[in-house]
């Protein structure tokens, strides 16, 4: 037998989709659904609880708006991973933001090129119109999880052979500019914003098309603000919570 009251309506059809959404919650917390695993599809659980389908999709929403699920077109319905804390302060570094949270972070560059400055990338740096310029591209992993994929902006003649020591450095900023001789270095500023991602990024980010991802535009300076780097970043939306603190700290 189905359930083809309407969604709103009270009584046993108004009951149905919590009673199923309860079940649901049950099952993800006692792990027998862990995070990224997909839950079964609505037409299944309709069978199963002798339901509509429409009654399995308003239980999903429950879970949605709970924060326990996300409902994807073409994926399914999938349990939520615990989103990843990223601090932006004075001073930014994954590894950091991750560690402090006992988050393992691996790290890898993806190419390497010399372009001519953009006029706006040049401005950023303090440099003339077409100054040579490392564009370099990485992919950032937590966990194991693609979180966050980006390009590097520095000047050539400042950083030679920067491209080999970053690939040296596995891929970290940090170890990078210490072995050019910069031990500290500070965030002048983050911009921030939402969009769909791109076809390579959903493809490096392991995102369905059509999912959404943070962009950030960032700019890194010496600690007299002299800036010295921009990284453009776009992070998997899903998986990342930002952290913005006071840059004066």
């Amino acid at each position: 037998m189905t359930d083809t009251a309407p969604e709103t309506a009270t009584g046993e059809a108004g009951t149905a989709w919590r009673r199923i959404a309860d079940a649901l919650a049950a099952s993800i917390e006692q792990g027998e659904y862990r995070p990224g695993d997909t839950l079964p599809a609505s037409v299944a659980l309709a069978e199963q609880y002798g339901v509509h389908r429409h009654t399995v999709r308003q239980a999903f929403r429950h879970l949605a708006e709970c924060g326990l699920v996300t409902v994807s077109r073409g994926r399914g319905t999938q349990v939520t991973a615990p989103r990843f804390p990223y601090r932006l302060g004075r001073r930014v570094s994954m590894r950091t933001n991750f560690g402090a949270a006992g988050i393992a972070v691996s790290s890898s560059v993806l190419s390497t090129q010399i372009v001519s400055g953009e006029a706006q990338h040049c401005a950023m740096l303090g440099l003339p119109e077409g100054t040579p310029l490392w564009a370099i591209e990485t992919l950032s992993r937590a966990g194991g999880t693609p979180v966050g994929t980006g390009i590097h902006y520095l000047s050539v003649e400042r950083f030679p052979g920067f491209d080999a020591i970053l690939t040296e450095a596995g891929a970290s900023i940090t170890a990078a500019f210490k072995a050019c001789g910069i031990p500290d270095y500070v965030r002048r500023s983050t911009r921030l914003a939402a969009r769909l991602a791109t076809e390579r990024e959903a493809t490096l980010l392991q995102l369905a098309p059509g999912e959404a991802v943070l962009q950030t535009h960032a700019l890194d300076a010496l600690p007299d603000l002299t800036p010295i780097h921009i990284v453009n970043s776009a992070f998997a939306g899903e998986r990342m919570e930002m952290v913005v603190e006071p840059f004066g700290e």
